[in-house]
């Protein structure tokens, strides 16, 4: 007998990528004006690129960029769930929030179509690579891995260097997360390009897109773009190329390398329980056997 098909169910997602400049209210204004277009040409969800208010100020260590940082709640997740709500979409803003003195997190608030702020996803694993130097700004994430149900389908959060671990994927997934977001800065060292570039983003993409294959959900990952460049440095340059993962891994969308755009992808949410019925990598983990991954080392 031949399975029913499932009743559809699609979304469409809007990826906001572009570059950002010195004034974080600049970068509010072209991010909602990225928004409004995105929302005008059918998003649902719409995600910004990690810390989209600033330049990625983690390229050195320099105590005044703390003054980026703000409360959450606050003042941009306020002028997003007017937006929010105005356009009856899901939004996920990355930002830089000041917890308390001295405390501070790398940090997306998920807001609901109604305006409602959901709730909050802390940066789990913060890097200390060249011109990454995030422990010196960024307090690890506390709230674990979250999933939360918005108007158009239940999502997960994650942002950046956390989409280089499969733990975080797959807890979310467990959590219930029918789509996986990740908010990006990332991109080339100059000097290393043409030696390493290639293999540096094809890394990049495939460790996502085996996220979706794992645990068959999409995957939506949003970067900027643009040459960031910290006094007397050669900077990042963002290799964009924002893109959508389909359920089996697939590239469904994906932006350009240096230009300014909304990636706008329908989803249809059906396929992510097909997908876990056909494929039931969920249903044959060996939960007894995987104790030893709590561990730091095994002897």
């Amino acid at each position: 007998m031949s399975r029913p098909a499932a009743k559809g169910r699609t979304v469409t997602l809007g990826l906001l990528q572009h570059a950002c400049g010195p004034d974080p209210e600049d970068n509010l204004a072209t991010t909602l004006a990225a928004a409004t277009r995105a929302a005008k040409d059918g998003a649902q969800i719409i995600c910004t690129q990690e810390l989209f208010r600033s330049q990625y100020f983690c390229q050195d260590e320099d105590h005044a960029n703390f003054g980026l940082a703000e409360r959450i709640p606050g003042p941009s997740t306020a002028t997003f769930q007017k937006f929010a709500k105005k356009h009856g979409v899901v939004v996920i803003a990355s930002l830089f929030e000041k917890r308390a003195e001295g405390l501070y997190h790398n940090t997306a608030a998920i807001i609901d179509a109604d305006g409602s702020l959901l709730g909050i996803y802390r940066k789990m694993h913060i890097p200390d690579d060249p011109l990454y130097y995030e422990k010196f700004y960024f307090t690890p994430g506390d709230l674990g891995f979250k999933a939360w149900t918005t108007r158009f389908g239940r999502i997960g959060v994650l942002i950046c260097w956390d989409q280089w671990y499969p733990e975080g994927a797959r807890l979310t997934a467990m959590n219930g997360a029918e789509i996986l977001f990740f908010p990006t800065a990332i991109g080339w060292h100059p000097s290393e390009k043409q030696e390493f570039g290639t293999h540096q983003h094809l890394a990049w993409e495939t460790i996502q897109r085996s996220h979706a294959v794992a645990n068959g959900c999409f995957v939506a990952s949003v970067n900027r773009i643009g040459v960031e460049q910290p006094v007397g440095g050669d900077g990042i340059e963002f290799w964009g190329q924002s893109f959508v993962a389909g359920t089996s891994g697939q590239i469904l969308s994906k932006a350009s390398v240096d230009r300014p755009e909304n990636l706008i992808v329908p989803v249809d949410l059906a396929k992510v329980d097909t997908t876990r019925t056909h494929w039931p990598f969920l249903r044959d983990r060996r939960i007894d056997a995987y104790g030893d991954i709590t561990k730091r080392f095994v002897d």
